[in-house]
């Protein structure tokens, strides 16, 4: 009888938010064990609330720290979502048993270097998390992700009036350029957009949403850097219709099955394994260019300068998606 398991995954959010099925079909599966998940503190909030998850445990600045506690819960099983050297080390030093995600970088390097599909294992990153565990028998639900909203909000304390019902949360930030729609390209959008629209986003773009506010007026609300993570996530969870692009918070929309409009620019859906998964009614936006993906995770400016992978977008499959 299998008693405890440790699931392991350190960053990022995106990444991580892909693990909540493995962490569900584990508990449901094997209700007789218990189950633990390690990462770092920054992303302890993805599981916090988590019905599915025993017991939470957090990276310390010491590794020979966090292999102490881990020897000290005396786990069964370690499940390694990550694969990279301080896992490596974790599982050597302890001993524990273990079945580790296949990473598969000699085919995601031949398929940026190629700019081929062929190369790229085509099964979700979701998928490829749960084949760690069939040897449990665990099995796939086909089920969507899980986010579990941390505090108590109401639409009332954080929009005006204007844009309480059917509104479109539109996630303009992204870390990096090479991820992110040109301004003058959202502000486009937008203008054409018939319901209210609802920005989200960091700091890093709050001068970006001043601008497409100022651009688009009335119809926009912006709370980019004004609002936390959590109350993002509350939005979007509301919203009519979801528009972002490759980053944590659009794949964390997942979680509450709204009709998604998914826009990329120099990476792929297809490179990341992380299309939108198992919601209804999703739209993937992109340009079919040689020169794509220029990279797995985004870079600060195009390659070859003219960034025609969000450049050549058309606003237009994001507008009808957006009015229906």
């Amino acid at each position: 009888m299998v008693k405890k398991i440790l699931v392991i995954r350190f960053s990022s959010m995106g990444d991580i938010i892909y693990t909540t099925p493995v962490v569900r079909c584990l508990k449901e599966q094997l209700p007789e064990a218990e189950i633990h998940f390690l990462t770092k503190q920054q992303f302890k909030y993805i599981y916090n609330n988590n019905p599915y998850l025993d017991k939470l445990h957090i990276l310390k600045p010491s590794l020979n720290e966090t292999i102490a506690d881990i020897k000290k819960e005396n786990f069964d099983y370690i499940i390694d979502l990550h694969n990279n050297l301080r896992t490596s080390i974790i599982k050597l030093r302890t001993g524990i048993p273990a079945s580790t995600y296949k990473k598969e970088r000699i085919k995601k390097w031949l398929a940026l270097k190629f700019k081929s599909e062929r190369f790229i294992n085509p099964k979700h990153l979701v998928e490829r998390y749960l084949e760690t565990v069939a040897f449990l028998g665990v099995k796939n639900d086909d089920k969507p992700i899980d986010y579990y909203i941390n505090g108590s909000y109401e639409k009332t304390d954080l929009l005006p009036s204007s844009h309480q019902q059917d509104y479109v949360a539109f996630i303009i930030g992204a870390t990096h350029f090479t991820k992110r729609m040109p301004v003058e390209k959202i502000i486009k959008t937008c203008k054409e957009i018939a319901k209210p629209i609802v920005l989200l986003g960091g700091d890093d773009v709050a001068q970006n949403a001043k601008t497409i506010e100022e651009a688009v007026g009335e119809k926009i609300f912006n709370t980019c850097g004004k609002i936390n993570l959590d109350q993002s996530v509350y939005l979007v969870s509301q919203a009519h219709t979801v528009i972002g692009f490759d980053t944590g918070l659009t794949h964390i929309s997942e979680a509450f099955n709204k009709p998604l409009v998914s826009i990329w620019g120099g990476t792929t859906p297809e490179l990341l394994g992380v299309s939108p998964y198992k919601i209804k009614d999703s739209l993937i936006v992109d340009v079919d260019l040689a020169c794509r993906p220029c990279s797995k995770f985004g870079l600060e400016k195009c390659p070859l300068g003219h960034f025609n992978c969000m450049n050549q977008i058309k606003e237009e499959e994001i507008i009808n998606f957006s009015n229906r």
